[in-house]
């Protein structure tokens, strides 16, 4: 053994090295601290986290150091996104939330935020709708809790957290292929309905809540709007929000509040919520990432979520609102090439990930799990579906696009009425006899 370590790090070989090799090899492998296994790079397969007790896999050499310098980028990345903070709320649900000064937030990591403090609230779109469907809230604030003013309650990243995703690098990350680019391709699922062929500065809809079943570490359900400018090639620029269930960025079957941001189709830039530098938080009532309480059952209440994205005539900068005018922050216009002008389409609807991991199918459910046709209380629904013009007014749709991609194991069906403007239901079960 200290042979092999000599070859490959070129020390010299004394009887005190190999003693000290010897000595912490002895102290790390009767360590009671639990074992971290290889995570699998290759996108398939099991978790990132093995007990102590449970050996490596026969065909598998267990490499101590390697996994050393796996933890260190893993508590150094952890030490730059978990900022100091000034509360700390344990959400009933399992999810620890801080508390931290807004001047302090990720986003003013990056450069060209330095030293910088949250915008104030730009002018909002004229127009309102009506909600006569219960708003939802999140888990973490059940129990009375916020967060204090002059601070933004972020959910805490954990090395488990980490650990759960194929690269360090990719936590965060949507792997390329997250919108629909055509019919055919790639492993994604979708049941959407979009509008494009002019310009567009924002979108608004209430997303009706579920906790779809996702039966695949590596897959997820979510529903959301999308504000998409650029090509579908590597210069797309997308700003998406609504809600998810992940159970590899989150390590549960919980619906989430998230949003995302990408400017080369997912390649290199933006993240999920508050992951990277970017998005500005200036809420301290809406935890991005956070479960989100109460939620639709079948032929039971339902609840939905208001979310509407929209582009500051005076600054340029895209911002997000929550519910009933909770402003949760903005996306800089500077994070983007297309974007910093309008957007070219708007989508509105549900994805799922495919893996086929058992050789058929997935299981995974979009929306309620159950298809258009059963209507309110069953299947899940997108309403009062509007869009920004450039006076910074909110009108109805028109020329909406309906796609189900796999209409057999997702479809989707619109309308449109006094009550809820425009509107769709969409979702399905996945597998079943007509989508094996």
């Amino acid at each position: 053994m200290a042979s092999s370590y000599k070859s490959s790090h070129s020390y010299k070989q004394s009887p005190i090295i190999i003693f000290i090799f010897l000595s912490f090899f002895l102290i790390l492998s009767t360590s009671t601290s639990p074992v971290f296994s290889e995570p699998n790079l290759s996108g398939g397969g099991g978790g990132g986290f093995v007990g102590a007790a449970a050996p490596p896999p026969a065909n598998q050499t267990f490499r101590p150091l390697q996994e050393l310098k796996k933890l260190k980028r893993i508590r150094s990345y952890l030490r730059k996104i978990n900022k100091p903070s000034v509360k700390t709320i344990q959400s009933p649900d399992g999810d620890i939330i801080d508390c931290i000064e807004s001047h302090l937030q990720p986003a003013f990591d990056h450069p060209l935020l330095k030293g910088q403090k949250p915008l104030e609230p730009p002018e909002r779109p004229k127009g309102q709708d009506s909600s006569e469907i219960p708003e939802t809230s999140q888990s973490w604030r059940d129990g009375g809790e916020s967060c204090p003013e002059g601070t933004v309650p972020i959910k805490r990243t954990t090395e488990k957290d980490v650990l759960r995703a194929n690269s360090v690098r990719r936590f965060g990350k949507k792997i390329k292929r997250g919108v629909r680019r055509d019919t055919m391709s790639s492993d994604h699922e979708h049941a959407v309905a979009f509008v494009n062929g002019d310009e567009y500065y924002g979108a608004k809809a209430s997303i009706n809540v579920w906790a779809p079943i996702v039966t695949d570490q590596y897959e997820f359900s979510l529903s959301q709007l999308w504000v998409i400018s650029g090509s579908f090639g590597n210069d797309l620029n997308t700003i998406e929000a609504g809600w998810q269930v992940s159970p590899e960025l989150y390590g549960d079957n919980y619906p989430r509040f998230f949003t995302y941001w990408t400017t080369d189709a997912y390649q290199a830039t933006g993240c999920y919520n508050l992951l990277c530098s970017g998005f500005v938080q200036i809420n301290n009532k809406i935890a991005i990432g956070a479960a989100i309480s109460p939620r639709s059952s079948y032929t039971n209440r339902q609840f939905d979520i208001g979310i509407m994205i929209w582009k500051d005539p005076k600054h340029g900068h895209w911002w997000l609102e929550f519910g009933p005018g909770l402003l949760v922050g903005y996306w800089p216009s500077f994070l983007f090439s297309h974007l910093q002008g309008h957007a070219s389409m708007i989508q509105f609807g549900g994805e799922i990930v495919n893996t086929r991991s058992t050789g058929h199918h997935t299981n995974t459910q979009m929306g309620s799990g159950h298809f258009a046709d059963e209507g309110f209380g069953k299947a899940s629904y997108f309403r009062n579906l509007q869009v920004v013009d450039w006076d910074n007014s909110l009108i109805p749709m028109s020329n909406l696009h309906l796609l189900a991609d796999h209409p057999n194991c997702y479809d989707i069906r619109a309308g449109k009425n006094n009550a809820w403007g425009n509107y769709f239901y969409y979702g399905g079960p996945g597998k079943n006899s007509r989508c094996p």
